[in-house]
């Protein structure tokens, strides 16, 4: 159904995307069906608005010019989602990050994902020139108070998440900073002072959460206290172990003995029922998508749109990587979802508007040479 309702637009963009997507929605439907056929059936309504979205935003985009000169609407938006979420938001496996009304709820830290990128865009469009560039003519004053502004902003973001205890989202924000300012910022000592406080902010977060307590003791030894702590965890590395290289086949296993199996353990149903193989064909999917991703970057003329492309992908790609990390053990479970796999509306709706961005910006009609300047 996606690639029929894309093929009716016409232009140069990358259709492997859309291609790579179909294929992780169809694998994610089909053992969220199995899984709960309720669930399934709402997973196909929320893949549905998300359609709806990623034509929305598809056009908007197009439509819209200078999207670097919004840089402050960007910032504002962010600030009153937070504040909103903070106030109105409700308590959910440890995480005051739902806003719940009615039967719908949803999560707004997720929109303010797609609104970091596109800050981070903005100001890297021609860096250290963002903020009081009139009021200033010492050069090198405005490049430090620049700067100054731009870790300001991203640590409120950060701590603004933190007090929602939604640190998988902080954990994820503060890589793609890192990645963007690697990148595109030319200060190695900037780079390295802003990765250095990756330490003490891991220290904090374990002694002030406990529930981050609780996750790290299970990554390090869950076997110590399977009956509790440990119990999400060794349930979905038996799942795993017992799918083997092939699975047990859809519906023959028993996924349903790992908690939460349909939002942050899909990749261990996946392994369970079609194997080792199916799982790591999720992997490469998501590899394959990153990859493409980073070809229409490398290809891109504008820098805002470099900057904005990097940062989604870096997103998206990140994600896939700490979720199905924490699944594996491979490191500490931090309870965000997988891309276009697993079930949930906010998280499903925002990747496809980043796919939609995403398909933009690929497209080198719209792409023009500009905000080249060294930063």
């Amino acid at each position: 159904m996606f690639c029929l309702l894309y093929n009716h637009q016409k232009g140069p963009w990358d259709e492997y995307l859309i291609l790579i997507v179909s294929m992780l929605l169809s694998v994610g439907l089909m053992t969220i069906y199995r899984l709960n056929e309720s669930l399934g059936l709402k997973q196909l309504v929320w893949i549905a608005v998300g359609l709806g979205m990623f034509f929305a935003f598809y056009h908007v985009y197009i439509k819209v010019d200078k999207w670097d000169r919004f840089a402050y609407v960007y910032i504002s938006l962010c600030a009153a989602l937070y504040l909103v979420t903070l106030i109105l938001g409700r308590n959910i496996n440890g995480a005051v990050n739902w806003i719940v009304i009615g039967g719908f709820s949803f999560q707004p830290s997720e929109l303010c994902k797609i609104l970091f990128v596109f800050f981070l865009a903005a100001y890297f469009k021609n860096p250290d020139n963002l903020f009081l560039t009139k009021y200033i003519q010492d050069e090198r004053l405005r490049i430090l108070l620049n700067r100054a502004l731009l870790m300001l902003v991203v640590y409120c973001n950060i701590g603004l998440l933190v007090l929602q205890r939604e640190l998988g989202t902080a954990l994820l924000l503060y890589s793609t900073f890192l990645v963007v300012l690697y990148v595109f910022s030319k200060d190695l000592k900037m780079f390295l002072i802003n990765s250095a406080f990756i330490v003490p902010g891991v220290i904090l977060g374990y002694f002030k959460f406990y529930h981050l307590r609780v996750r790290v003791d299970a990554w390090i030894n869950p076997w110590a206290d399977i009956t509790d702590k440990g119990y999400q965890i060794t349930q979905s590395l038996f799942a795993i172990a017992s799918g083997g290289f092939f699975g047990t086949g859809i519906g023959m296993g028993r996924p349903d003995m790992v908690p939460a199996v349909s939002t942050d353990f899909i990749f261990s149903a996946i392994c369970e029922e079609m194997g080792i193989f199916g799982g790591a064909a999720v992997v490469l999917l998501c590899m394959l998508f990153t990859y493409r991703g980073i070809k229409i970057v490398l290809g891109l003329k504008d820098r805002f749109k470099k900057v904005l492309g990097l940062g989604i992908v870096t997103m998206i790609g990140l994600q896939t990587f700490i979720i199905i990390g924490g699944v594996i053990k491979l490191i500490p479970l931090t309870g965000i979802t997988l891309p276009f796999v697993s079930y949930g509306g906010s998280s499903l709706v925002t990747s496809f508007i980043a796919l939609g961005i995403l398909q933009v910006i690929s497209n080198p009609r719209f792409d023009r040479v500009g905000g080249e300047a060294d930063g």
